[in-house]
């Protein structure tokens, strides 16, 4: 069955899935989760996207990004998923595919719903039960959300 064309729109969020390919893991250890982390910083300053949660797991990651482009969004996602293959089949002398396959992306309009897809990409490791809270999981915005931390990746929904 043949995939049906992505819904971009202005001003909205996406709820972006992507898993790691057969539902391997593509973290393996803290700096893996650090580099991806590096990477959208990196592509947030060029692509100039905004970031409004995300929470980082062992085989899959989830982010609620606004894109300044929707139209850039597939090109993003592509080269931030490209960036971090490449660097991971180097570290761990592999080659291939790491991630499953196109992106997910579900549209997300700033209302009632926002708050709960934040909520619900943050407590990912709690259903997970990679944690007791979504305090204690080290890889997701949380922490940053609730104490107002200014990071250069984290946006606050009222930002700029």
């Amino acid at each position: 069955m043949a995939r049906g064309p992505r819904i971009l729109l202005d001003n909205v969020c996406y709820h972006i899935i992507n898993r790691g390919n057969q539902k391997q893991n593509i973290f393996m250890e803290d700096d893996d989760y650090c580099t991806y982390l590096d990477l959208l910083k990196h592509y947030k300053k060029k692509y100039g996207f905004k970031i409004y949660g995300y929470c980082l797991m062992p085989n899959h990651v989830h982010l609620l990004l606004e894109p300044k482009d929707p139209y850039k969004l597939a090109e993003t996602m592509q080269v931030i998923t490209q960036s971090y293959t490449a660097w991971f089949n180097l570290k761990y002398k592999k080659v291939g595919h790491l991630w499953q396959g196109r992106f997910k992306s579900m549209v997300i309009q700033k209302d009632n719903y926002f708050v709960s897809c934040v909520y619900y990409i943050e407590a990912n490791p709690v259903r997970a039960k990679l944690a007791l809270s979504p305090i204690d999981y080290k890889w997701s915005s949380y922490k940053d959300r609730i104490t107002s931390n200014k990071t250069t990746l984290l946006d606050l929904p009222n930002s700029t």
